[in-house]
């Protein structure tokens, strides 16, 4: 749960505390029946944060912001009736005073997509003006800073801010993808690496005024990495500070899991992995930790897929391995169960994994949930051959309960993957309006249980720009997610995927009544 859904459900508890009391019981044989207590409602969040990191520092990249809300407030009963506003700011890096950004309102070099302009200090970059129709922004700046923003009233729920950039030439070339995420206080990477092939850095941004202490603990094949270095970080208020994990220790792992906690503070954490060989892209943190964990959305034609799997608790984890194909699910030839050791990075290269049928990863507790240990997980997925290679990232994932959203997709290049490891699932797929016009198109799936469908998300009617998907489960059991945005450039087959995890648009607020008989001393 992030931080401003537990903000919103301890801001309602205190409110309850002062001023009355919920109704809990239906009478008693002493003195008048009491109301029965009424259930919780789920409202929409009034507030939402999120965070993007900053996206390169390559003269040759390019960068387009995705804002949109989703229209309706996410219970399903309209649009919120009070207005909204949403925008992010620069971040500062610790040496920059004046940090300044992409700006949403300028010249459009491209239809539906703002360019950015003058630079002009506190303007927000892709400001909504309504729910249910995207903005974008671009800037082909190498010091595009980190950005923090909000979203309040009716452009709260459900907020989705996607970051996309392409870097045609160099060790970083490719195409990085990021949703940018809630601030939280303890993130897991698993996936990550210190090897001299790779360089990979961890974006620490933190969007309140005061400091935040963060740690950051590397654990390899045989369990923690010993540090060379303070692995404690302080990242001053409304500031971003990247941090090369390769610095934290001296030995090398091509595979390892990367903690990051807050002592104090909260802030968002991805982390940027660039590989000499195969490409780059964001690799963000696990869901938390699971016994049972799906990784949703490998492309059919992966020529690699390789999973990193670490066990954070006291006990060994041991998993039952299933792809969950196009038709049914099915055990992975020599790989069907994996031993994890507590405080250690597991990892297995499954090779071409999908041979030609896109399909999802489900790993599952061997003896049942009772002794169970849970863990964290990440598939890294590559595609193409040779020197025209490209990889990305898949994390472990959570279930949509009600609503996720990818809001950066284009006319070609978008495919959609959803799963039902459990039971079957009947979700709607609706493509917003575009940035340049149209109307929104929906259409329902149905995922039968044990299996991935990949299709290519529905279109705006007549739209023009870049537009949003927007998955809403309608029946059935759990339903994972993920979208895959293939933009080929010069012979590489550059993608990224972005796990689809659940928007959490409302809270449950409890019932409560008026009894300031609370405030009298002692009830006398």
């Amino acid at each position: 749960m992030n931080r401003t859904t537990l903000s919103l459900i301890g801001a309602a508890t205190a409110l309850a505390a002062v001023t009355g009391v919920a109704s809990l019981t239906a009478g008693s044989s002493e003195g008048p029946a009491q109301p029965v207590a009424k259930a919780a409602r789920r409202l929409p969040v009034e507030r939402s944060t999120l965070l993007c990191p900053a996206p390169t520092s390559s003269e040759v990249g390019s960068t387009t912001y995705t804002a949109y809300t989703p229209t309706g407030n996410g219970d399903g009963t309209g649009a919120g009736t009070k207005k909204g506003t949403a925008g992010l700011l620069p971040a500062q890096a610790p040496d920059d005073e004046s940090a300044s950004g992409p700006k949403g309102g300028e010249k459009s070099d491209r239809k539906g997509a703002r360019k950015d302009g003058s630079d002009k200090a506190g303007e927000p970059v892709v400001p909504l003006k309504e729910p249910g129709k995207p903005v974008i922004a671009e800037t082909d700046r190498s010091d595009a800073p980190a950005l923090i923003g909000t979203a309040d009233g009716s452009l709260a729920p459900g907020w989705t801010v996607q970051q996309t950039t392409t870097v045609a030439a160099g060790s970083g070339r490719g195409l990085l993808g990021t949703a940018c995420a809630a601030p939280d206080t303890n993130f897991w990477f698993p996936g990550v690496s210190t090897a001299k092939d790779r360089q990979d850095y961890v974006h620490l941004t933190n969007p309140d005024d005061s400091a935040a202490e963060v740690d950051l603990k590397l654990y390899g094949e045989e369990g923690r990495l010993k540090p060379s270095t303070d692995e404690s970080i302080t990242v001053p208020g409304r500031s971003t500070v990247p941090v090369l994990l390769s610095t934290l220790t001296d030995a090398e792992a091509a595979d390892a899991t990367l903690r990051v906690s807050a002592r104090s503070g909260r802030v968002g954490a991805t982390v940027q992995a660039v590989d000499q060989t195969f490409g780059s892209d964001w690799l963000p943190a696990s869901a938390e930790p699971s016994t049972s964990v799906v990784l949703p959305g490998i492309p059919a034609d992966a020529t690699s897929v390789r999973l990193a799997v670490f066990a954070p608790g006291a006990n060994d984890a041991d998993l039952k391995v299933r792809l969950a194909g196009r038709n049914s699910a099915i055990t992975p030839a020599g790989h069907e169960s994996l031993h994890v050791k507590s405080g250690m990075t597991a990892w297995v290269d499954f090779g071409d994994l999908t041979k030609g049928e896109a399909g999802s990863l489900v790993l599952t507790a061997e003896g049942g949930e009772g002794t169970a240990a849970p863990v964290v997980a990440a598939l890294r997925v590559t595609r193409g051959k040779g020197t025209d290679q490209e990889t990305a990232f898949i994390p472990a994932t959570t279930g949509i309960e009600r609503t996720a959203t990818a809001a950066d997709n284009r006319t070609k290049g978008s495919t959609l993957s959803l799963v039902a490891p459990n039971g079957s699932a009947k979700v709607r797929v609706t493509a917003s309006a575009g940035s340049g016009g149209g109307r929104p198109v929906s259409k329902t799936i149905e995922v039968k249980g044990g299996t991935t469908v990949a299709a290519e998300p529905p279109h705006p009617a007549s739209g023009k720009g870049g537009y949003a998907v927007t998955v809403e489960r309608i029946s059935g059991g759990p339903v994972y997610a993920s979208r895959m945005l293939a933009l080929p450039q010069g012979g590489i087959p550059m993608f990224t995927i972005q796990a689809l995890p659940d928007d959490r648009a409302t809270v449950e607020v409890p019932a409560a009544r008026q009894d300031l008989s609370l405030l009298n001393d002692g009830g006398r």
